[in-house]
């Protein structure tokens, strides 16, 4: 036998009995190791191949140091080992960090104990715990001890800990100037001397709800401090287990001063500060349950600024934004405390004036509100007259309800306008009547395109000098089952309104050049057609596209389309308006001025845009032969058309007389019932030119 398995062997006389082996065989969750004198291992249970990775065999015989105990420790361990065997120094137990057979660290807690045997020898039994899962435990206590003061760091909150009497236990802050008191002086005071005693009475309610409910609450507070005010959110939470509240304060001022200015936003009007139509409408509906409750009455006065369109354009938004400001503080001082001023859009406000029991609190504010405005308003070194037209509906006589007593006042309104502006109007029956038809005329116009009940005709455009037919202005009829037929004048304004002006104004332009190419294919010859267009058309990004595709379809040279529009349409002054124009004439159709001589400027539109019509208004014509007003302008504006190298169109020639006068004065193209009046497509089709003028001609002396 060699010397180094002499070396490993065991004599018995090392051994304790077997029945102490055999105890610490049966328990493997402890590693078990036994020593001699030389530090030799002389036992090693199951729980010690676990622990350490050496098996029974490998480690029997091995000296302690060269197992499991790290190389920078040997020495230690010797002379610790060395003077318990010499001189009896026990090896107190302690928490060690010994060696695992794969080379990583074992963290155990050790204890030592020493044997003699029925030899005399002196044994070294080492008992050892696995702290592994200890420190895994200690590490994640301590990471989270840390993650939480860095929580504590990194977050606004202010932390508390409470008992449930309100007496602060522990208190944490990043910042100790969230609060007047430092930290140090607060531990065993109550939380609610942190506040006043409204805010403490507040306080101390939440806490007691949430006691009582055994849950959390929640809820928003103004503090004050010495520097101002502070708004905070407190969550209280209450922890059942340990009878204990806890308090998380946020100061939120820069939210609630954030979600102040959205709520101004949302219901004040930006340039006026007055509520806007959302509010102002709100506040309307309160009156008028109010109005109901108390058995009192409410006024709504909508009020329109008069010509303030034309101030806004001619001297642009800036001024007008000023003037829309001063407007609205003089409506503010004009009624009474607790009535409602609103914008609600563009120069349009609303007043509204709740418990009333008669007229004459009405009456009083409409004339406080008319003589705010009649004293001039300085603007930028100008002096501007303005005033206001007002509307005036009663709850609960014209409407109950707040859109039909707003939609009553504006109606109302339009009626002071009529009535010469600067003045007021009440609601009447009659009004409603009106609204009534127009309401009508709405739901009704909704699928008449479909029903096909529009109808294009023509009034023929005749040359002065040689009473030939040259062309006809398309005309908009409409008959409708229900309500008849309808004038243009009152169904037209009706599709502007409402929009429907776009899809029933291609239909015209649609009919009415469909209508011109077989009308020239059947007379094998050439004529011009005119069309209207509305102003709301002119929105319409999609016109010049259509007309464009439509002019191709028809085999419709461009020149021969005429489009006229009015000087209303000019007056916006948009941007949009001069692009239309524009692509008109790129497009090579034809633009002309309807009803010239009604507006205030048309000489300056006729310098401004590029004309190739002019169309005198028919009122003129009416008096030609009888009023020298009449005949001078009509003279001079033929003369002025000549110059500007302009086409004259008069409208609404009915005598004969007329017709010659037009003819000396060198007037170009006229159309009237001295010529007929507007004839279906079919009918004109149906007509040769020289037998369409004489048996007009003769229709209308019948007529006289």
């Amino acid at each position: 036998m060699t010397a180094g398995k002499n070396d490993k062997q065991v004599s018995h006389q090392f051994v304790l009995n077997d029945s102490l082996h055999q105890l610490f065989d049966s328990v493997d969750a402890i590693s078990v190791q036994g020593y001699d004198e030389q530090r030799k291992v002389i036992y090693w249970n199951k729980g010690s191949e676990r622990l350490y990775g050496y098996s029974q065999e490998e480690a029997m015989g091995e000296k302690l140091e060269a197992l499991i105990i790290p190389d920078e420790f040997c020495e230690s361990v010797i002379n610790a080992h060395r003077a318990w065997i010499d001189s009896g120094f026990e090896i107190p137990a302690s928490e060690l960090t010994l060696r695992h057979k794969a080379g990583h660290d074992v963290f155990v807690f050790s204890s030592h104990v020493m044997f003699v045997n029925q030899y005399g020898t002196r044994q070294m039994y080492c008992i050892d715990i696995d702290l592994k899962d200890l420190r895994h435990a200690q590490a994640q206590v301590s990471f989270k001890e840390h993650m939480l003061e860095s929580v504590f760091d990194a977050i606004p909150d202010l932390f508390f800990l409470v008992k449930s009497n309100g007496t602060v236990i522990d208190y944490y802050s990043s910042q100790e100037g969230h609060l007047s008191s430092k930290s140090s002086d607060l531990i065993g005071k109550n939380i609610t001397t942190l506040y006043t005693k409204a805010e403490a009475k507040d306080f101390q309610h939440q806490m007691v709800g949430a006691l009582s409910q055994k849950s959390h609450s929640r809820f928003e507070y103004e503090y004050h401090l010495s520097g101002g005010s502070k708004f905070f959110e407190a969550r209280v939470r209450y922890i059942e287990k340990y009878d204990q509240v806890m308090v998380i304060m946020r100061d939120i001022s820069e939210q609630h001063q954030s979600a102040e200015l959205i709520r101004h936003q949302a219901y004040y009007d930006s340039l006026t500060s007055l509520p806007n139509r959302f509010l102002a409408l709100d506040r309307l509906s309160q009156s008028l349950v109010e109005s109901e409750r108390n058995k009192e009455k409410t006024a709504v006065l909508f009020l329109d600024l008069d010509d303030f369109k034309k101030i806004n354009d001619s001297l642009g938004h800036e001024v007008g934004d000023k003037l829309l400001i001063q407007s609205a503080n003089r409506l503010n001082q004009a009624v009474r405390i607790g009535d409602t001023v609103g914008r609600l859009g563009g120069d349009e406000f609303i007043v509204l004036i709740k418990g009333i029991n008669g007229q004459q609190v009405v009456l009083k504010t409409i004339e406080s509100l008319l003589q705010a405005f009649r004293s001039p308003f300085n603007l930028d070194g100008r002096e501007l007259i303005l005033t206001a037209s007002i509307g005036v509906a009663v709850y609960p006589e014209d409407g109950k309800t707040a859109s039909d007593l707003l939609r009553n006042a504006d109606t109302a309104m339009y009626r002071a306008k009529d009535r010469g502006r600067n003045t007021h109007s009440f609601f009447t029956k009659e009004m409603n009547v009106i609204m009534q038809r127009r309401l009508e005329l709405e739901a009704q116009m909704h699928g008449a395109l479909e029903r096909q009940e529009f109808e294009v005709y023509y009034q023929p455009q005749i040359e002065v000098k040689s009473g030939s037919v040259i062309g006809a202005e398309a005309l908009l009829r409409w008959h409708n089952e229900t309500l008849g037929s309808i004038n243009p004048d009152e169904f037209i304004p009706v599709a502007e309104q409402t929009g429907m002006i776009v899809p029933i104004g291609e239909f015209v332009i649609d009919q009415a050049l469909r209508f011109l190419n077989k009308w020239q294919k059947k007379q094998k010859q050439k004529y011009n057609i005119a069309v209207n267009l509305s102003p709301r058309q002119f929105r319409d990004e999609g016109l010049f596209s259509f007309i464009r595709d439509k002019l191709v379809a028809m085999e419709v040279m461009p020149c021969q389309l005429e489009l006229e529009i009015t000087e209303g349409i000019l007056l916006g002054g948009q941007g949009y308006i001069q692009k239309a124009l524009n692509k008109i004439k790129q497009i090579g159709i034809r633009l002309a001025m309807d009803d010239f001589g009604t507006g205030y400027s048309s000489l300056g539109y006729l310098r401004q845009f590029d004309f190739d019509v002019l169309k005198i208004d028919r009122s003129f014509i009416q008096g030609i032969t009888t009023n020298q007003a009449d005949y001078d302008l009509v003279k001079a504006t033929i003369a002025m058309s000549r110059s500007l190298d302009l086409s004259v169109v008069a409208e609404g020639v009915e005598t004969l007389a007329q017709l010659q006068m037009l003819d000396e004065l060198g007037c170009d193209v006229a159309q009237g019932f001295y010529f007929g009046k507007p004839i279906s497509g079919k009918d004109l089709m149906d007509f040769g030119v020289k037998d369409f003028f004489l048996q007009s001609h003769r229709s209308f002396q019948k007529d006289e």
